[in-house]
């Protein structure tokens, strides 16, 4: 990764809901907050505390024998588990009971009381544990669509994905590196759906994905009070350096119609885009019915169309406020030295 750019996610101390709108949001870049008040949880929160509070009920959880799950060749397996006995294996290094080896990894994405219909919330999969959190009110309650309780072992590594709304990861106990990837460097990140091919980038194979040196990498360590704010479409890795406890709030930032109705995890493209994508296919199965150089000439002219319908007028205005270089940032993040 020698010639990857990386720079260092900007931090803000004691930010409350007047800063965050007005200085930060704005922006629509990743900035990790310090000093706000999460409440009671991160005094309270030990893994005797969770577990005693959450209670025997079973809770579905990813278990893999590597550190790097991989979502799209799905190197793990779903299992079901009490939570307070999922709690203790995930705070072991080595365990005494297990699914498939002693050393294996867990991972808990909290769900709706109906997956399938329900986004998960925090103060009704887990009422008692809800009580300690303080939800931040960086967003008006009616915008609110979850709050995803995530608990994960030393080690695990998430791939890298991006969501369509906007959201705040709380790091309650434990800590966290998170890597994050600019929307404008998609063409980089070799996208299946929403998620990156790319699974090791930290010593990514350059032959399988040459372009992959040219993403700028944003980087941070979350902290226990920690806030990360994560804007929609920015992608992020996060790798747990210690076993953690975390909460991922997520609220709609589009009108409420934007987003689709049976979606209850909040990552599916957005209607509009959704119904895009499906017309560019067919389009695309259109044109392949064209001979070789027709099918090149069209797609040339398919192409310009894009860029000048979606494209021109964004980057023109950042060329001119970036000293005509729209790859930069218009607010400079400070590189790692």
């Amino acid at each position: 990764m020698e010639f990857q750019e990386k720079y260092n996610v900007p931090i803000f101390t004691e930010t409350d809901r007047d800063v965050f709108l007005r200085e930060i949001y704005p922006e629509r870049r990743p900035a990790l907050l310090r000093g706000v008040n999460l409440g009671e949880c991160l005094k309270k929160w030990t893994v005797e505390y969770i577990s005693q509070k959450g209670g025997k009920r079973e809770v579905k959880i990813h278990v893999s024998t590597v550190p790097q799950m991989d979502f799209l060749r799905k190197n793990f397996v779903y299992k079901t588990l009490p939570f307070n006995e999922f709690v203790k294996r995930a705070s072991e290094k080595k365990h005494s009971n297990f699914f498939l080896s002693e050393d294996e990894s867990y991972y808990l994405r909290s769900l709706g009381e109906d997956n399938r219909k329900e986004p998960a919330d925090l103060s009704k999969q887990f009422p008692d544990l809800a009580d300690d959190f303080d939800m931040p009110s960086f967003f008006e309650p009616k915008q609110f669509f979850s709050s995803v309780f995530r608990i994960s072992s030393c080690g695990l590594q998430l791939w890298t994905h991006y969501d369509v709304m906007d959201n705040l990861l709380a790091q309650v106990t434990g800590t966290k590196r998170v890597v994050l990837y600019s929307p404008q460097d998609a063409s980089h990140l070799y996208m299946c759906g929403d998620k990156s091919e790319v699974l090791d980038i930290d010593a990514p194979d350059l032959k399988q994905f040459p372009e992959f040196v040219k993403a700028r990498r944003y980087e941070c360590v979350l902290e226990p009070g920690d806030l990360l704010f994560i804007p929609a479409l920015w992608f992020h890795n996060t790798l747990a350096l210690q076993f953690g406890v975390g909460v991922n709030v997520f609220w709609r930032h589009l009108p409420e119609d934007s987003y689709d109705k049976k979606d209850p995890y909040g990552n599916k493209d957005p209607v509009a885009a959704a119904r895009a994508l499906h017309a560019l296919e067919r389009a695309l199965n259109m044109i392949d019915e064209l001979p070789p150089e027709y099918k090149e000439f069209y797609g040339q002219r398919m192409i310009q169309r894009i860029q000048k319908r979606t494209c021109c007028e964004s980057l023109s205005a950042q060329n001119l406020h970036n000293n005509c270089d729209p790859t930069l940032p218009s607010i400079q993040f400070t590189k790692p030295g």
